[in-house]
């Protein structure tokens, strides 16, 4: 039986803040299920004051130990229950995770997920389960790549482990001052070369040099990353890499996002009901937000973090003037950078009856957005992969989006073949709000056809990003090793 261990700062459902939460909850569990009796796939996590008390009263302990850290010797709890087949352990310490707010993002973070990561050594050694892969995700989860390669391969166990590190956003490489390498990551001037990056400490880089094989999360991506325009300074490391570098799109939890069963919609559908289940929604949403109830009017939604690297500054551009000149409603969910928080709040302000931004994070009201909306638009300057795109299809709503990333691996241009529908969205190549308002309007005379527009939304529906292909494709990644 492979025995796989999945390394990351976040896992759905137990705490999350984004995507690579949704990929750390759902990938583990389709790799079980598609395996079955055939692998042994655990995760490990740190215990956040964040996690539920309805998922700690599932929890068992497992193991108590001391982390040595440079100095420093720190407690180690170790937690654990079982999901679909999967083990979850949780790493507990509460100088370190148990902290009201936001996962990460505090000025110690780079002591706090070197802990988490040399712990994560421990925890192996004391558990006695040594895996045949370990899977780390971004830059908090480097160290454990490289604590593995430098402090652990000694130990009988551990001496065959194999390695992934995995890229879910290479702009966050977890760079710090080389005056703390010894202090706070307990790594010795013999590692100098390997730490070091544009003179400073990058966990990402050493991660890369040192894992078996570096994944990321679409196969555009993992071109893309190799490139000045997109490396974010790396591409010359992942360019020597690259022999070991591939791409995975992600997939979605079809069960979470599931508009058939969805209890936070007012009504279920599927692809046979799509127009009057979406309807429907819509009149909920204009209800619960004060905008005109019509099922008729096209809605328009973004779902995003507010920021420029999202291509927020091309809808800038552009949203006055497909608001002014056309009969539709346009809804954003996001917070972020706050010249694009102002300038949503002030085009509701100027539409009321047209717009309606909702300047937070609402994982419920996101899906209610979905169901309600006809035509999504992401534009992004660049996209790893995107999740938001694949989760509108599986709502029903058409995608808009700039071939980039996984929205390029994952969205492709509607046309129609001798009267046969191709594509699954609106695309659009170079970075540019005139592309970008041209294949709105696009997307707008479609929804104007009502009976093409039913045929392309049931077709969007059909598109699988469920995790199974994705997960197949991890295991062969994983026996290739």
């Amino acid at each position: 039986m492979k025995k796989i261990l999945f390394v990351g700062a976040e896992v759905m459902p137990f705490a999350a803040t984004g995507g690579l939460g949704d990929v750390m909850g759902s990938l583990p569990a389709a790799i079980k299920a598609k395996e079955k009796n055939n692998v042994d796939v655990r995760v490990v996590m740190p215990l956040y004051s964040a996690i539920k008390d309805e998922w700690r009263a599932q929890m068992k302990d497992e193991a108590v130990f001391y982390v040595p850290l440079a100095w420093r010797s720190l407690y180690c709890g170790v937690k654990s229950l079982v999901k679909d087949g999967v083990t979850y352990y949780f790493i507990d310490n509460e100088y370190y995770f148990k902290r009201s707010g936001m996962l990460y993002g505090y000025y110690d973070d780079g002591e706090r997920y070197a802990y988490f990561c040399k712990a994560v050594m421990e925890m192996l050694v004391h558990l006695k389960f040594y895996p045949d892969v370990i899977q780390a995700n971004d830059w908090q989860a480097a160290m454990a790549v490289v604590y593995l390669n430098t402090k652990y391969r000694y130990i009988e166990g551990l001496a065959n482990t194999k390695t992934v590190y995995t890229i879910h956003n290479i702009e966050y490489q977890g760079k710090y001052d080389f005056k703390i390498l010894g202090d706070v990551f307990d790594m010795g001037p013999e590692y100098y070369s390997l730490m070091r990056y544009d003179d400073c400490i990058n966990l990402m880089k050493a991660a890369i040099e040192c894992a078996d094989m570096v994944s990321t999360v679409s196969e555009r991506y993992a071109e893309e990353i190799k490139t000045y325009e997109y490396s974010h300074g790396l591409s010359h490391i992942l360019y020597r890499n690259a022999h070991k570098l591939t791409g995975i799109l992600n997939g979605i939890d079809y069960n979470y996002y599931n508009p058939a069963k969805d209890n936070v919609l007012v009504k279920n559908y599927d692809r046979r009901g799509v127009i009057k289940g979406k309807a429907e929604n819509k009149m909920a949403l204009q209800r619960e937000y004060g905008l005109p109830e019509r099922a008729d009017v096209p809605m328009l939604a973004i779902i995003s973090r507010l920021a420029t690297h999202k291509g927020l500054d091309l809808v800038r551009d552009i949203a006055d003037n497909v608001v002014r000149n056309n009969d539709v409603q346009f809804v954003i969910l996001g917070k972020g950078e706050p010249q694009y928080e102002s300038f949503f709040y002030e085009l509701e302000c100027r539409y009321p009856d047209k717009v309606k931004a909702l300047l937070t994070y609402d994982r419920d009201l996101s899906k209610k957005i979905y169901a309600a909306c006809d035509i999504f638009v992401m534009p992004s300057k660049s996209e790893p992969c995107g999740l938001s795109q694949m989760i509108a299809s599986r709502y029903g709503a058409v995608p808009v989006v700039r071939e980039t990333g996984g929205l390029a691996d994952s969205i492709k241009g509607y046309w129609v073949d001798n009267g046969e529908i191709k594509g699954n969205g609106f695309t659009f190549a170079n970075y540019s709000s005139w592309e970008l308002e041209d294949r709105i309007n696009a997307a707008l005379a479609l929804y104007a056809d009502k009976a093409q527009n039913k045929k392309f939304i049931s077709k969007i529906m059909g598109t699988d990003f469920s995790w199974s292909v994705s997960a197949g494709k991890y295991m062969e990644m994983f026996d290739s090793l």
